[in-house]
């Protein structure tokens, strides 16, 4: 058990929860350097003004895992590439991961090439790893002689070369840095624990001969950077953290940090690897994303996000509030791979003809995404990014209460105006039967009002044409437990839910919903459990739907049967389990959609 605790210790720090809430990120940095506290206003306004108005930059995971591809010994090992080396996947003892520099020649790396990629898929800035937890350098660094630079027959500096392609082409430019973590020096969290000659390795040691003069050096040799990003911080000395931090707003006072140098220090918040959260989140935050299942190159892993799931999970990040930094893996030859470069760049070609949507723009006030899709704002403009377009000509909006002036498609730099009536207290327009536009149609209401901060009601709406699904995260809930999980599907690929589960007879989770058009409409529950289980869905009209239905370890859409709403307007709906083991149960989320 001792041992299960400690992986699960372990893979907690991976890229995950060191991230702090908007109200304890930049308000709360350590005063510790002597700088005062910086508010969200003010970076906006100074070197935050990059992040802020970008929305979506490139990361780049790259380093000697790139040159195993997700392979040791001939054997795959499936999962994230980077992390090879640990004990939890191949585990490759320090001697001999060190040897594989020497067969480390990424001679097809083209600098210039992979800027001008990011350029094109409509990214503002770069940040690659300068060093990962394995603790090897993809940088020249005097400090540490495991570098691209000294031991590998590469022997150049692939950071220096995209530092200069990235301004040249007027991209932002930053680094990752492993601060905690490192598996190859001795000292480095996961490291060696003892030295060359013997003696007991201490962090500390590591720390000053290796991490603060090699984070020195990226702050020092690569002209203006406008990120450090550090990771997995641990357990590491709050007092160590503030002296390094010192030390980057002294060399790079415009680089901006993230929540996971540690102890509230950072300028903005990172969230949850490949998380687009369910809700609006105030501040300066982040989600990143990976384009296939790993963030560093592995040979197998060809499952890349298409560009209708880029633009989808990039589109409902910025209506949260957020900036998608979204990750390429380079191969062992320094090359992105082609498939996912050739949907990063259909991406940028829609992002060519709506930037609006996303640069400088603000997010929903429904506080939510909309079933077919979702909405950013920028002044007095709301722009509806629709994935599922409406098969009858009409699109639906709930519970817009601000007076809109005008509706229009776009395409491009055209548009053209379309009616809308209100009716129900919802907005519907009347939209062309076919789409606009590939892989996303984009439709702009003009308002009264700034669209940001426009009236709504956002309660969900149940819709007479697409499906609704009602997450845990939105209902009330009594006698039960609503909490936030997750979980790896392959070794570092995280899956996140907000779920209900410790069910007892008096639970219940409540939705409200506004409905559009009386009727009947078919009812799923998303579940995980053991055995059968017999869940109870009730209306506050007393609509009640009860049955059984088999349960799995992972969550499945199961059909409930059809619930009748008499009326239009505002309803509850609850959701009880009522047999079944309630240790075991959970309950993701409800689905509702129109029978005709």
């Amino acid at each position: 058990m001792k041992n299960i605790i400690a992986v699960l210790v372990i893979l907690s720090t991976m890229h995950t929860g060191f991230s702090q809430e908007a109200k304890t990120r930049t308000e709360s940095m350590d005063k510790m350097w002597g700088e005062t506290t910086v508010s969200v206003d003010a970076l906006k306004a100074s070197r935050g003004k990059l992040f802020d108005e970008s929305n979506f930059g490139m990361f780049i995971h790259w380093g000697l895992f790139s040159h195993l591809g997700g392979k040791w010994q001939n054997k795959t090992y499936y999962g994230i590439g980077e992390w090879i080396m640990n004990p939890n996947m191949a585990g490759i003892p320090v001697k001999e991961y060190r040897k594989i520099a020497k067969e480390f020649n990424p001679v097809e790396f083209n600098a210039k090439a992979i800027a001008q990629l990011a350029k094109n898929a409509g990214m503002k800035y770069i940040i690659i790893t300068s060093k990962h937890h394995e603790g090897f350098a993809m940088f020249d660094s005097k400090a540490d002689p495991f570098n691209i630079v000294a031991a590998t027959p590469f022997a150049r500096d692939p950071m220096k070369e995209l530092s200069v392609a990235c301004h040249e082409l007027g991209l932002g430019f930053g680094f990752y840095y492993s601060h905690n973590q490192d598996w190859t020096s001795p000292g480095g969290s996961g490291g060696p624990i003892l030295n060359d000659d013997g003696t007991p390795a201490t962090f500390e040691e590591y720390f000053y001969r290796k991490c603060k003069p090699q984070v020195k050096e990226i702050c020092t040799n690569y002209g203006p950077i406008d990120f450090v990003w550090f990771d997995t911080p641990g357990n590491m000395k709050k007092e160590l953290v503030v002296e390094l931090v010192k030390m980057v707003r002294e060399l790079q006072p415009n680089a901006m940090l993230c929540s996971r140098v540690g102890h509230g220090m950072g300028d903005y918040a990172s969230k949850g690897d490949m998380e687009v959260p369910p809700s609006n989140i105030e501040g300066l935050w982040e989600t990143c994303d990976t384009n296939n299942d790993s963030w560093s190159f592995a040979w197998y892993d060809n499952n890349f996000k298409s560009p209708k799931e880029i633009l989808h999970r990039l589109v409902s990040t910025v209506g949260r509030g957020g900036t998608y930094l979204f990750n390429v893996g380079p191969d062992g030859m320094g090359k992105v791979p082609e498939m996912g470069a050739e949907f990063l760049l259909e991406t940028g070609k829609w992002l060519q003809k709506y930037p609006q949507v996303v640069y400088g723009a603000g997010s929903s006030p429904w506080g939510h995404a909309l079933p077919w899709g979702d909405v950013t704002t920028k002044g007095n403009s709301m722009y509806l990014s629709v994935f599922e377009w409406p098969q009858d000509g009409k699109l639906y909006i709930p519970g817009m209460e601000s007076k809109v002036v005008s509706a229009k498609t776009l395409n491009g730099r055209s548009s053209k105006s379309i009616s809308f009536e209100k009716k129900n207290e919802w907005l519907v327009l009347n939209v062309p039967f076919k789409p606009l536009d590939s892989p996303v149609s984009v439709i702009e209401l003009k308002l009264d009002t700034n669209a940001e901060t426009a009236k709504v009601n956002t309660n969900h709406g149940i819709y007479p044409n697409i499906q609704i699904e009602l997450l845990t995260e939105f209902a009330e809930v009594t006698g039960a437990e609503k909490e936030k999980v997750r979980w790896m599907e392959k070794f570092g690929e995280w899956k996140h839910v907000n779920q209900i589960s410790k069910w007892s007879e008096n639970s219940k989770a409540v939705w409200t919903v506004e409905v559009f058009e009386p009727g009947y409409y078919y009812l799923d529950l998303r579940y995980k459990g053991e055995g059968k289980l017999v869940w109870k869905t009730i209306t506050d009209e007393g609509i009640l739907v009860q049955n059984q239905q088999a349960a799995t370890e992972k969550y499945v859409d199961y059909h409930m049967g059809i619930i009748e709403f008499k009326t239009a307007g505002k309803h509850t709906i609850s959701v009880n389990l009522v047999e079944g083991n309630p240790g075991t149960s959970s309950l993701e989320s409800i689905k509702i959609f129109p029978i005709k």
